[in-house]
């Protein structure tokens, strides 16, 4: 507490000199920041820059700016940061943004005319009996700017070796009638094995397949580099995408969705035997013997299935990509599912407003969900560990990526 007393000190020298210091935003900061380095001591074993092995339990691993909303104003944090991710600030709110765009939505609704005997009950919960549309209009606009900040952030910082796409869809309500879009969302994993959300668009359903396109477009323009793999369903705009706007980059056609794909082909007596069958290529140890199994997997299902042997034997590239990558990494990028658990917990926290008002609402609520899901998967465990990444480049079958900015015709 020496440091703290200092700074404080400091700080008010200061204010006396110039007054340019605001010294109560200043003591919760220095406070806030003595707070998280006593947590972190006490869960590392050790004060900061004392070294003892027999005492240390996990290490520090630098710091994260990260900024605190308070009612002094909003405060700028340096969180430290341990090498297990098991630390997070008990003085931080981690769910605190997207209750508040949630509110938002259902204000907006309920202000709008437009909310259903559910939201309304929601709302007298909430504690709101009625509010103003300019009050409305002037706490959405906040958190439009923050999602916007969010969607817009450069990605050049970083290499990305991994990225996975998808989209969730969700109702709105557009010209007096209820429309299904699609929320795109981009995750991927940093040369650190942090996971990131890299980007987020809207899409009316029958735009999806030109908004792909113009949404890979988009994270190249911010940045978007390195990517070796990209890990994806075969919708035809998407993996069109890839192809134009990620030179070089393989692609892993998501083995849940092709064994969905096969399983429509066949009569429901047989889709457990299908599933069995892809599922053994895939639980092959090397690539070789993948595709010496999925031979024989075509070979059984082609005089009774031949549509399903056409479908694998067309699939073979995109479903053993995974194998020319280092063995730690197969078995998370071989599907989308570490997408779709995240697109299942956005469509948990929306189902509350069931249809949105505008499109305007839904870009804020799931920007603000993705945005505290981003901050919550820095402060995490690494999904990968950074040795392991390393040996995407000893992988002689892996070609470097080189992103190319196209613009479509």
């Amino acid at each position: 507490m020496a440091d703290d007393s200092m700074s404080l000190l400091e700080t008010l020298r200061k204010v006396s000199v110039d007054g340019d210091v605001d010294i109560l935003r200043e003591g919760v900061r220095l406070l806030a920041q003595a707070i998280m380095e006593a947590e972190v001591s006490e869960l590392t074993g050790l004060a900061k820059g004392e070294r003892n092995p027999e005492q240390r339990l996990t290490h520090r691993n630098g710091y994260r700016d990260r900024r605190w909303d308070t009612r002094v104003g909003t405060i700028d944090l340096a969180v430290p940061r341990v090498r297990d991710g098991s630390y997070f600030p008990s003085l931080l709110e981690p769910r605190r943004r997207a209750e508040r765009a949630l509110l938002a939505v259902v204000q907006e609704a309920y202000v709008s005319g437009v909310s259903t005997r559910r939201v309304d009950d929601l709302v007298r919960a909430l504690g709101i009996e009625g509010m103003s549309r300019s009050e409305v209009s002037r706490i959405c606009a906040a958190l439009d700017a923050e999602v916007a900040a969010f969607r817009s952030r450069s990605l050049a910082g970083e290499a990305y070796p991994y990225l996975w796409l998808d989209a969730t869809y969700l109702k709105v309500r557009e010209g007096g009638r209820v429309v299904s879009m699609a929320a795109l969302v981009a995750t991927g994993v940093a040369l650190t094995g942090e996971r990131r959300v890299l980007g987020l668009e809207l899409a009316a359903g029958n735009d999806e397949g030109s908004a792909w396109p113009r949404f890979v477009r988009s994270l190249v323009e911010r940045g978007l580099r390195g990517v070796r793999l990209v890990i994806s369903d075969n919708h035809p705009g998407l993996v069109r995408a890839i192809d134009e706007q990620l030179l070089g980059a393989a692609w892993q056609r998501c083995r849940v969705h092709l064994t969905r794909n096969a399983q429509d082909l066949v009569p429901r007596s047989a889709r457990s035997m299908v599933a069995s069958a892809v599922r053994m290529v895939i639980e092959q140890p090397d690539g070789m013997s993948a595709r010496e199994q999925l031979d024989r997997v075509i070979d059984s299902l082609r005089p009774r299935f031949p549509a399903v042997a056409e479908l694998l034997t067309s699939a073979e590239a995109g479903l053993l990509a995974h194998f020319a990558f280092p063995e730690p990494h197969r078995r998370q990028i071989r599907s989308t599912n570490p997408l779709e658990r995240l697109n299942k917990e956005i469509k948990r926290r929306t189902a509350v407003v069931g249809i949105f008002p505008t499109r305007a609402s839904v870009l804020r609520l799931v920007g603000m969900i993705l945005a505290e899901q981003d901050d919550e998967w820095q402060d995490g465990r690494r999904y990968f560990r950074p040795e392991t990444l390393a040996l995407i480049d000893a992988e002689p079958e892996v070609e470097e990526v080189v992103p190319a900015l196209l613009m479509a015709s």
